[in-house]
């Protein structure tokens, strides 16, 4: 039987070394967890105990990680008593979690062009696989949000052909990094695109050739509805993708079954576990009808 997360996934008291407060109620929180920055991989995600009088853990994907220097970083959106708790840590305080756990995200070397599509907290999967693909990046990325970003923006540098004038904003991160974004949201942020980051997807993939677009892959991650269209937009080009899910679970290492997705495997309809046997998938597999 295959268990590929037998052994590695470590339990450890993570010290706070900083926490950053963004407006929209989020937060970067960076921990000193050297076992789990050694094995971390772009799509993994860390089960954190928020506060030891509240017996629920909250899933946060990874978004940075330095193995080097034994940190990991998670951003996150306060909703709700547990994440409120996470909120007022300091640094010098211990939180408990378990991590990395999860399948992450597989690039492709016959599709080399990566294609980043990231909503609101599922923006960090993302940024860390964009990491992995620097310093030669071929590599694009669109991110979308209706909270205020957990970044300064600045503007674009690097060109992007079919992306209207309007969405002139950026991640600096990412361009520093040599690859190129572009932001989007339906708030009124300035420098966005003004609709959904799959429309703005969509405008630039309709100026590349059939060449191009033959070795792309795209890399998603966000809340369903947005999954469900990115995986539309990708079949409207016949691209593979690979979809990052954020899903309610409760133990998080495959025990409880409550985290279950249907998937489709070799024409039968499965039951899979988001925590292990994703939360990465293949998007034709998750939304067949698309």
């Amino acid at each position: 039987m295959d268990r590929p997360h037998r052994g590695t996934i470590c339990c450890i008291d993570a010290r706070v070394i900083e926490q950053q407060a963004w407006p929209g109620n989020q937060f970067i929180l960076r921990l000193h967890a050297p076992d789990c920055a050694r094995t971390a991989t772009p799509g993994t995600f860390v089960h954190v105990r928020c506060n030891p009088d509240i017996p629920m853990r909250r899933p946060l994907s990874i978004m940075r990680v330095s193995a080097s220097e034994g940190w990991i970083e998670v951003l996150y959106k306060v909703l709700g008593s547990g994440l409120a708790a996470l909120s007022r840590v300091e640094p010098g305080d211990l939180v408990n979690l378990l991590g990395p756990i999860g399948r992450g995200f597989r690039p492709d070397p016959a599709r080399p062009q990566a294609v980043l599509i990231g909503g609101g907290v599922g923006i960090p999967p993302l940024v860390f696989l964009a990491g992995t693909l620097a310093p030669k990046p071929a590599a694009v990325a669109f991110l979308g949000s209706e909270s205020p970003f957990p970044f300064a923006q600045e503007t674009a540098q690097l060109p992007l052909p079919g992306i209207p004038a309007a969405a002139s904003a950026c991640m600096p991160q990412l361009e520093k990094m040599g690859i190129a974004s572009r932001l989007a949201s339906n708030a009124g942020l300035p420098g966005c695109y003004s609709g959904y980051v799959s429309d703005l997807a969509r405008a630039w993939l309709q100026s590349c050739s059939d060449a191009e677009r033959a070795v792309m892959t795209i890399y998603a991650c966000g809340p369903t509805p947005m999954l469900r269209a990115v995986q539309q937009l990708a079949a409207s080009f016949s691209l593979p993708t690979q979809l990052c899910m954020e899903e309610f679970m409760a133990c998080a290492v495959g025990g409880c079954a409550g985290c279950v997705v249907p998937v489709m495997i070799e024409g039968k309809r499965q039951m899979k576990r988001v925590c292990v046997d994703g939360p990465v998938f293949d998007g034709a597999a998750l939304y067949p009808s698309l």
